[in-house]
């Protein structure tokens, strides 16, 4: 046991400054960017609803968030989104990762979905990383885990009616959601007119309850049943 005036071990840091677990790979990650300092950019603070990159334009740096979100989608030719996946502190861009993986142009949009923090890691820091052994695995595990939510996504998309992947939507965030409609279509890739339709048809059923930017869930076991009865 160690004496009372002993100095207590420094926490692991995670790239957005909070308590994390030793030797993770985001750990390692922002450890290698600390020693790395010159190949990363400075720390930019970005505003919520700030577009960072779009479909199409070459890839300018490996993202590094420190705190905050980014939401990654589609966009059609319409204006409906479809969001693919989101980024946290700590986590990998799939679409960033891909192309500068392969060259190739951005394949989605980004957008941050609140205030943050982020460094650019610049194609020679991204190659360099890519060179270490434990964060090429970091990489390569992150990147597994991407393409599992994009199946998931795509499952959704093709093989789900829209009703259920709604009432899906809506269960597990406690119960009162504070969300617009239009934020919903953008996450299920439809049109706000359709997601207003199907809340009001679930709070006619007494699923829920409508408010202005908020959603109360009534009957939460109502609408899991819902959402997983079969095809």
């Amino acid at each position: 046991m160690p004496p009372a005036n002993a100095t207590p071990p420094t926490p692991a840091l995670r790239l957005d400054g909070a308590p994390g677990v030793a030797g993770s790979g985001s750990q390692l990650l922002a450890d290698w960017v600390a020693a790395h300092a010159e190949l990363a950019g400075p720390v930019v603070e970005v505003p919520a609803r700030t577009q960072l990159f779009a479909a199409g334009e070459p890839c300018r740096g490996f993202p590094l968030l420190l705190h905050g979100e980014i939401q990654v989608y589609r966009e059609s030719a319409q204006g409906r989104r479809l969001e693919l996946y989101r980024v946290g502190a700590g986590d990998i861009c799939l679409v960033s990762t891909a192309s500068l993986f392969s060259g190739a142009a951005l394949g989605a949009d980004a957008v941050t979905t609140q205030d943050s923090a982020l460094r650019l890691l610049g194609r020679d820091g991204f190659e360099r990383i890519s060179e270490v052994a434990p964060l090429r695995a970091f990489l390569f595990e992150q990147f597994a885990s991407r393409m599992t939510d994009l199946i998931a996504v795509t499952d959704a998309v093709a093989f789900q009616r829209l009703d259920r992947r709604l009432a899906a939507a809506l269960l597990g965030h406690g119960p009162l959601l504070r969300v617009s409609h239009l934020q919903l279509a953008e996450a299920l890739g439809t049109a706000r007119e359709i997601v207003t339709r199907l809340l009001r048809r679930f709070e006619l059923d007494g699923w829920v309850e409508l408010g202005r930017g908020e959603i109360r869930i009534v009957a939460p076991r109502a609408l899991r049943e819902f959402a997983d009865a079969p095809m």
